[in-house]
């Protein structure tokens, strides 16, 4: 059993804090209101209410991995200090401002930290990865992802599976992609087009800025990330925010995550190399008792991280490392504990 301290109890944070308290661990949760999610009274979790900024690590004696689930620029700010302390750290805070700009410093400090380990960016890097090693490098790489209701709802035609301000950075960020084999960056939400997802029929995909470390990491003559939505959403978006009636306070009320509608997410990953070649993987997940589909797929990525970590203490160096730096052996690990767990998922074999 290894001492782990969560931070960031929402749907992702609490699902992956009862997951690993449920595989044997001892789980320690700080949160400002940390009893929103479904923790309390759990035996192999201890909460902790209080601002995570102000939280001594040092109090607690072994600590053995921690766990940044905290949203936006408050998870930036705690993987800053993190970058310069010992303890092997799993990164899910998706801030604008990666932490790779502080692998010196966490190397000088001797700072452990593997960052964007959800489902994309985060297992979208890792196939990325398994195609450029099987394929060399890459024509074509694109990613489609999307946590949605299982159809249209009306109004937004969609809920937020995470923080809904992440979501509306989203929608602002402009997007970083590769265009004929040189990273440029277009206006988020361009390059819509009409998709077919497997069960749901037609969606709009768009693109975000979600490619992140595998702009560097793996090369491609053009490589994409688009979002996924039900038709109508981000045209809605786009005309409330070119009129100036866009309000993110209402925003955040209508896109609350609510558990009774039916969801699910998907991801689509293809990657063809130059002679036509194709690697195609394929992830869908429908939600469940223990949690949300985008809660399930995005913290079993997370839970995987961490087991294969503490299985073995020497898997990454002091530095920042992103997912893709995962080995074959690693990634096929998680893949296999998510189709465990009734996570979809169709493709090649990690690996062979």
């Amino acid at each position: 059993m290894s001492i782990i301290h969560c931070f960031g109890a929402g749907l992702v944070g609490s699902y992956v804090a009862r997951t690993l308290a449920d595989r044997g661990h001892e789980v320690h949760v700080h949160d400002l209101d940390p009893y929103n999610g479904k923790i309390v009274g759990h035996p192999n979790i201890t909460i902790h209410e209080g601002d995570a900024l102000e939280t001594d690590l040092s109090d607690f004696g072994q600590v053995d991995l921690v766990v940044n689930m905290l949203p936006g620029d408050i998870g930036h700010a705690l993987t800053t200090d993190l970058a310069e302390e010992r303890y092997p750290t799993v990164d899910l805070s998706f801030s604008e401002h990666t932490p790779d700009r502080y692998d010196e410093k966490a190397r000088d400090w001797g700072g452990r930290i593997l960052w964007d380990v959800g489902i994309a960016p985060g297992l979208s890097n890792m196939l990325l990865a398994e195609a450029y090693r099987v394929l060399g490098p890459l024509k074509r790489a694109e990613v489609r992802v999307g946590g949605n209701p299982t159809g249209p709802t009306g109004g937004w035609n969609y809920m937020a599976p995470f923080s809904p301000r992440d979501v509306i950075a989203e929608y602002t960020r402009p997007a970083r992609v590769v265009r004929d084999g040189e990273e440029v960056t277009l206006p988020a939400l361009s390059e819509r087009h009409i998709i077919d997802v497997s069960e749901r029929g037609e969606m709009e995909a768009f693109l975000t800025d979600g490619l992140r470390s595998v702009l560097n990491s793996i090369p491609a003559v053009d490589m994409s990330e688009y979002t996924v939505r039900w038709p109508g959403h981000i045209q809605r978006f786009i005309d409330e925010r070119d009129a100036g009636s866009l309000d993110e306070e209402e925003l955040l009320h209508a896109w609350w995550f609510n558990p009774k509608i039916p969801e699910f997410t998907w991801l689509e990953v293809v990657a063809a190399d130059h002679d036509g070649n194709i690697m195609k993987w394929e992830v869908s997940d429908y939600g469940g008792d223990d949690g949300s589909s985008m809660a399930r797929t995005t913290g079993l990525v997370t839970v995987g991280c961490i087991e294969a970590w503490l299985s073995d203490p020497g898997m990454l160096p002091p530095g920042v490392h992103a997912p893709e730096s995962l080995s074959p052996r690693v990634v096929r690990g998680i893949v296999e504990m998510m189709k465990a767990n009734r996570i979809e998922i169709s493709g090649p074999e990690i690996g062979q």
